[in-house]
C-alpha cells in the first residue's frame, strides 16, 4: 500500500467507529485524521514533482552530453595523446638527488640544472657548485663528465 491508500484506510477506520465528534477525543482523532489527509496530499504532490525534475534533469544531461560531443568532438582524444608525450618525454629525462652542503636538504634536478652555474638550495637559497670527479678512470664511466676515458 501506498501512502494515499494507508491514510485512505485509516480515515475509513475512523469513520467506522462512529467516534463521537463532539467529545474532546473524538474532535482529537478527527483533526489528526484529517491533518493526516492533508501531509498525505503534500507529499504525494512533492513526490510527484521531484520525479518530474528527475525526468527533466536527465533530458538536460543528455542534451549536454550531444552538445559537447558537437563542440569538441574528438578534442578530447587529441589532448589524451599530448599529454602522454609529455610523459615520454620526462621518462627521459635522468634526474640527479643532491644534497645542500648548509642546510642537508636533498633534491632532485635534472642534468641541465646540476651542470648550471647558479645552482642554489630551494630551501635556504645558498649558491654551490658541484664539482665532478675528472678522473673516473678507465672504464669507469662512459664519458658522463668529459673524462674521454672511452679513448
Amino acid at each position: 500500500m501506498n501512502l494515499t491508500e494507508k491514510t485512505a484506510y485509516l480515515k475509513g477506520l475512523a469513520d467506522g467507529l462512529d467516534i463521537d465528534t463532539s467529545s474532546k477525543e473524538g474532535k482529537l482523532l478527527k483533526a489528526i485524521v484529517e491533518l493526516l489527509d492533508e501531509v498525505t496530499a503534500t507529499v504525494t504532490t512533492l513526490d510527484d514533482d521531484v520525479d518530474q525534475i528527475y525526468e527533466e534533469l536527465d533530458a538536460i544531461d543528455e542534451d549536454m552530453d550531444d552538445l559537447e560531443e558537437y563542440v569538441f568532438g574528438d578534442e578530447d582524444e587529441d589532448f589524451d595523446d599530448e599529454e602522454d608525450e609529455d610523459e615520454d618525454e620526462d621518462e627521459d629525462d635522468l634526474y640527479y638527488e643532491i644534497t645542500c652542503p648548509k642546510c642537508g636538504e636533498t633534491v632532485c634536478v635534472d642534468e641541465s640544472t646540476l651542470t648550471s652555474e647558479d645552482l642554489a638550495c630551494p630551501n635556504c637559497g645558498t649558491e654551490f657548485e658541484i664539482e665532478f670527479d675528472e678522473d673516473c678512470g678507465e672504464g669507469a664511466c662512459d664519458g658522463c663528465c668529459g673524462c674521454n676515458s672511452e679513448e
